[in-house]
């Protein structure tokens, strides 16, 4: 079993390399409120990662 640390830098490396630019902009719009209202420092990395999953 990969440890979930593991799966989410995969998917952060896939997303940055191999998905269009359209899918891109629509992750960013659903990620980019939560992150616009919360201090860098609370923000749940993995969260945002599974988020974009979705």
């Amino acid at each position: 079993m990969i440890p979930e640390e593991v799966e989410n830098r995969i998917a952060k490396y896939f997303f940055h390399n191999y998905l269009p630019d359209e899918v891109m902009m629509e992750i960013v719009d659903k990620l980019l409120p939560p992150c616009i209202y919360t201090e860098e420092e609370d923000l749940d990395i993995d969260e945002l990662i599974l988020w974009a999953i979705e």
